[in-house]
């Protein structure tokens, strides 16, 4: 179980994205800089972390920062704020190196974002989640999720799929390997719970 007191860096990193977002509308061109572009990484090399809090439209916000309030607390919660920061930061940057070769330009936290859903499908399997209006449990989501994106690699479009894949590969390998510190299974059940001799013995002698 994590023991260290929670920072709440999922709750800080949608506020350093939405003050981002404000930036870009007010500075214009400057945001620009902070983009991820293929042929300018060598030059501009923080832009493989700085992409990851800046987004395209409203409604890319919207969404990216929905979903890391909802599954990035959950993850902090479980995992620890040191642990999420990392594991949100090398699906993040993964997210980014994977894109390279496949896109132009790549902005916004969904690679990221995708690190903490994968983690979270092998950390709460059977977590309950809403896909398209209709309840799976997490690790069928994640299913859902990859094999969607596998599928956009071959279909053009305006979405990062590989550095969805990416993340999400990221998130899955740190589940597993943490699986054995906060996996489901670390929970005790109630037929776990031990009796001891002294509260038997007063059971017997009131009961029977």
């Amino acid at each position: 179980m994590r023991q260290d007191k929670l920072s709440w860096w999922s709750v800080k990193i949608i506020l350093i994205c939405v003050g981002a977002f404000i930036l870009q509308a007010i500075l214009g061109d400057l945001s620009d800089y902070f983009v991820l572009v293929s042929k300018m990484v060598l030059f501009r090399p923080w832009t493989m972390v700085t992409h990851a809090f800046m987004h395209g439209s409203f409604s890319h916000l919207l969404y990216n920062m929905f979903a890391l309030a909802i599954f990035g607390t959950i993850l902090e919660r479980i995992i620890g704020s040191k642990w999420f920061l990392i594991v949100y930061a090398a699906a993040g940057i993964a997210s980014a190196l994977v894109s390279l070769p496949f896109y132009g330009a790549v902005i916004g936290a969904s690679g990221a974002i995708f690190g903490i859903l994968g983690m979270l499908a092998v950390l709460r399997p059977k977590m309950m989640v809403w896909v398209f209006g209709f309840p799976m449990p997490m690790a069928l989501a994640a299913v859902f999720w990859g094999f969607g994106d596998l599928v956009g690699l071959f279909v053009p479009s305006a979405t990062a799929h590989a550095a969805h894949l990416a993340g999400l590969v990221v998130g899955l390998a740190f589940g597993f390997y943490f699986y054995k510190n906060f996996g489901e299974f670390r929970h005790k059940k109630k037929s776990d719970v031990k009796i001891s001799d002294e509260s038997f013995e007063d059971w017997e002698k009131k009961w029977m």
